[in-house]
């Protein structure tokens, strides 16, 4: 007999409460044999959606995994079939999850549990991807928080637990019946960063040694190596936020610190707004603003998609995501406040697109992101903020290195002209487009478009 760990986004050793309760209950099992299998499913529910870049990065994840636990049980198909025949293989009275408070996540499991309990298996679900699960922080009537602020105010007077220790010692049970991880072949030019536990934790010390104390002032810089880059990581939980916060806390604190928990908090605030409407991963989560004028996507979205709006901090943003898998935190504002408030394209198209493309692909921060910029998500009074890209590029990339990084055709561009370089004498460099748009005048029709809604 053993019990059964079926891993889905904590792939990770240390910090990992639920591994914890699988080794316990099959030490504490007079008739087991106090083994562990570690499961995998490759749901093709959750992987055909997914771009390539996110699809490459799990199999490397997966394959580091498997080599610390001697082998990984990998399956595949419909998990409600695939976790209950390794369990009954496994002879095993307990499956052990952390728990998802996706919706999608949390209909399976439901789903999951109620197969396994027909044959007297017990889903065990234990720990959270989060510092704080979804739901714990409540109003002082006992509601949902629906901005960020008094939020994030009260999930730091909540607080979290200290990380658990990793188990010294885990009898892993060889894979039984096995299915092999499909290799996905990347597109020319896509570079993915290292997978993995051992490189979460590398990538996380090195910014804490090197990069933290300039945080504050650097993070929203496109052209400077200032974030850390850690929400692939956080995504497919090779490390914890709890192990996070509880390294920032140990240090000296600061304003570099007290930021970077704050942009922890963003990521837990989009979870529990996310958990408490499910229906706001495909929905707006303002209704009214549904009934917005909006232009069908065309070639104008063709272009921004490629990097090709003219528009030089936009489409440098768009040529990382393709290049990376990954695109700086105040370009994906910019660009996604280009598309939906200067060609007027419904915001859905823009995170559809970036959750194909993005390897830290995340459902609540990515459709809770946009509808931030939209103008129909968690925001105050978000709508009239139009990023200007001209003045943003100046602003978060004021030499144009960030630029010439992604858009060769504007590598020779001197820095006083690399975010219009349609006031060159002749116009941009040869390849290199033309303002698809007026940015001010589609700002007033934005705008206009808004009012209209307002008097509707």
């Amino acid at each position: 007999m053993a019990s059964v760990m079926w891993f889905r986004r904590d792939l990770r050793l240390a910090d990992n409460p639920a591994l914890l309760s699988a080794v316990e209950a099959g030490r504490a099992d007079p008739a087991a044999d106090g083994q562990v299998v570690p499961l995998f499913v490759l749901d093709p529910a959750l992987s055909q959606p997914a771009g390539v870049a996110r699809r490459a990065y799990l199999a490397a994840s997966l394959a580091d995994l498997g080599r610390r636990v001697g082998g990984l049980q990998l399956r595949r198909g419909d998990p409600v079939q695939e976790v209950v025949a390794v369990a009954r293989a496994a002879h095993a009275t307990t499956v052990h999850i952390t728990e998802d408070f996706g919706p999608g996540g949390r209909r399976r499991d439901l789903e999951v549990g109620s197969a396994l309990a027909g044959h007297g298996i017990e889903l065990v679900l234990t720990g959270s991807p989060y510092a704080v699960p979804p739901g714990r922080v409540l109003t002082k009537t006992g509601g949902p928080y629906q901005v960020f602020t008094p939020y994030s105010r009260a999930w730091r007077d909540h607080g979290w637990q200290a990380p658990v220790l990793r188990p010294r010692t885990v009898s892993w049970a060889r894979p039984l019946e096995n299915v092999q991880l499909d290799e996905v072949p990347l597109p020319d030019g896509l570079c993915l960063p290292a997978a993995g536990e051992p490189a979460a934790r590398r990538r996380w010390h090195d910014f804490l040694e090197q990069r933290l104390d300039d945080y504050a002032a650097t993070r929203d810089r496109a052209d400077l190596d200032g974030t850390s880059r850690m929400s692939v990581h956080l995504k497919w939980g090779e490390i914890h936020p709890r192990t996070m916060l509880a390294d920032l806390a140990a240090r000296s604190g600061g304003a570099s610190a007290t930021r970077y928990v704050t942009e922890l908090a963003w990521r837990e605030f989009y979870a529990d707004v996310l958990w408490q409407r499910p229906d706001s991963a495909r929905e707006y989560l303002k209704p009214e603003f549904a009934d917005m004028e909006y232009d069908e996507p065309g070639s104008r979205f063709t272009a921004w998609q490629d990097g090709r709006t003219g528009y030089p901090i936009v489409d440098a943003g768009m040529r990382q995501l393709r290049a990376e898998g990954w695109m700086h935190n105040r370009v994906r504002m910019v660009a996604a406040s280009f598309l939906v408030k200067d060609l007027h394209i419904e915001w859905r198209h823009g995170a559809r697109h970036f959750m194909r493309w993005l390897v830290d692909g995340d459902l609540a921060s990515n459709q809770h992101g946009w509808q931030w910029t939209a103008g129909c998500g968690t925001d105050a009074s978000p709508y009239y903020r139009v990023f200007n890209p001209i003045l943003q590029g100046k602003r978060f990339d004021p030499q144009g290195d960030y630029v010439r990084r992604y858009v060769p055709e504007l590598r020779q561009v001197g820095s006083g002209s690399i975010h219009e370089p349609w006031t060159l004498p002749g116009g941009p460099p040869d390849g290199y487009p033309a303002p698809i748009v007026d940015h001010d005048q589609e700002r007033r029709e934005a705008l206009s478009r808004l009012a209209m809604l307002r008097k509707a």
